[in-house]
């Protein structure tokens, strides 16, 4: 268990780091703002165009990893929604909300440096498969039915359309586009261009601890812990359950892959999922069950990596 205290701690510390940093006065909020946008735009880009551009094409293009978290993350969406939906009687937008709290890990800030930890610079691909799912499927579905619930808003056909507009805009489908271009062409970057790219990429998983944990300073739970536990309890114990089955339905894949779908469904659901809610007015709901999954999932996670060590041939260590 002391192995893998060494693993999740330092994940931790770092998140706390960054809490402690913005809620002393030393960093303020709109500091972690820039930091985000710097990991977002420069750092996570370069560190997935890395991971898939330096690997031969067959081994970064899995389509049954794509089929089983695809699956697998749906399934945990619809049983989100529905409990909200039909089982706590709340209305549309609402309950898209919480399938897509349910449903959507924070890959990037807290999945890659935990995976970085145990599976060394391959951590990257099953990443840059999962932010392909998240962002291609369970984002523009949860906004799709969130703005549906509310009849101000435009059709839910018409929120898909804006939001693969706005997937069109984000650096890190380039990255993920460029790499998988580069590893199928077996292209490579000169060696100057290649330094500067991993300058950046080697920066991604310290700074995105940092501005989770600063992300987290004013965040509130009073009056809704009953729900929010809820929330927390599925995206850390149903999504992985999930997912996890359905990488064993869907047949055998590279260990490093089962590891990487079953750890990123582990994780806390995405750090702009409250500013996802903010058009709709749930922002405050929303940050608590952000701040209670962090806190818990630093249990969870360590239990659930203790228990892949104790699986035959499943190696959690630095890769």
């Amino acid at each position: 268990m002391l192995n893998i205290l060494t693993i999740t701690a330092p994940i931790y510390l770092s998140i706390g780091t960054g809490y402690v940093a913005t809620r002393s006065g030393f960093f303020s909020k709109p500091d972690m703002h820039v930091f985000g946008r710097f990991v977002l735009n420069f750092a996570l880009p370069a560190m997935l165009f890395n991971a898939l551009s330096q690997r031969d094409f067959q081994d970064v293009l899995h389509p049954s990893y794509l089929l089983a978290y695809t699956v697998g993350s749906l399934l945990a969406y619809a049983i989100g929604f529905a409990t909200w939906r039909y089982g706590r009687r709340q209305d549309l937008t609402m309950s898209a909300l919480v399938g897509m709290g349910v449903s959507c890990s924070n890959s990037g800030y807290v999945g890659y440096p935990i995976l970085l930890q145990i599976l060394g610079p391959v951590a990257g691909v099953g990443m840059a498969l999962t932010v392909l799912i998240e962002n291609l499927v369970i984002i523009p579905l949860g906004l799709a039915l969130a703005d549906s619930g509310e009849s101000e808003h435009a059709s839910w056909q018409h929120t898909v359309l804006e939001s693969f507009k706005r997937l069109l805009k984000i650096p890190m489908l380039w990255a993920i586009v460029g790499g998988f271009v580069f590893s199928m062409m077996d292209w490579h970057l000169p060696a100057v261009i290649f330094k500067t790219v991993n300058l950046f990429a080697v920066a991604c998983a310290g700074i995105a601890l940092f501005v989770n944990g600063g992300s987290l300073v004013g965040m509130q739970v009073q009056g809704q812990m009953k729900a929010v536990s809820w929330i927390a309890a599925s995206k850390l114990l149903l999504h992985p359950l999930l997912v996890g089955l359905m990488l064993w339905v869907v047949g055998p894949m590279d260990a490093t892959l089962q590891i990487s779908g079953v750890l990123l469904a582990s994780m806390p659901m995405m750090g702009i999922f409250p500013i996802l809610a903010q058009r709709h007015g749930k922002e405050s709901f929303c940050a608590a069950a952000l701040l209670v999954t962090t806190a818990a999932s630093f249990f969870t996670i360590s239990a659930l990596l203790w228990g892949m060590s104790q699986v035959p041939g499943w190696y959690l260590g630095a890769g």
